[in-house]
């Protein structure tokens, strides 16, 4: 069974104080279903926190809470899953990706999941 389109959250983090944290608990009050990846396992709100993507999971938007060189190890990965958009947040810019992502189809933002959530831009 394929899970409803989600947001992938790269880079969560367990800590309350990170970003990626508050874009989880952001995207869930907001109704949105999160699959979220870090380095560490865990829970934040109903979200388990994993360090792989699941196989099966089916995502419309990835938001990037790693900085560029964290991000490559993901980045063929991400490709591959064609997700509709990913959103760069502020420290996570990287142009080389950006460019690859774009030229596959994939819009790409470089904003700030929880500016988007906050002012209904998401």
């Amino acid at each position: 069974m394929q899970m409803e389109a989600a947001t992938l959250v790269l880079g969560a983090s367990l800590k309350p104080e990170r970003y990626s944290h508050m874009a989880i608990l952001n995207l869930r009050r907001h109704g949105q279903p999160v699959i979220a990846v870090g380095l560490r396992e865990g829970q934040v709100a109903d979200v388990p926190v994993v360090k792989d993507i699941p196989a099966d999971a089916a995502v419309h938007t990835v938001t990037m809470y790693l900085n560029a060189q964290n991000q490559e190890p993901w980045q063929q990965r991400i490709l591959a899953m064609r997700p509709k958009r990913i959103i760069f947040n502020p420290g996570a810019e990287n142009p080389a990706f950006e460019k690859a992502a774009e030229a596959t189809g994939i819009e790409v933002l470089e904003a700030c999941t929880l500016v988007m959530l906050n002012t209904g831009q998401y």
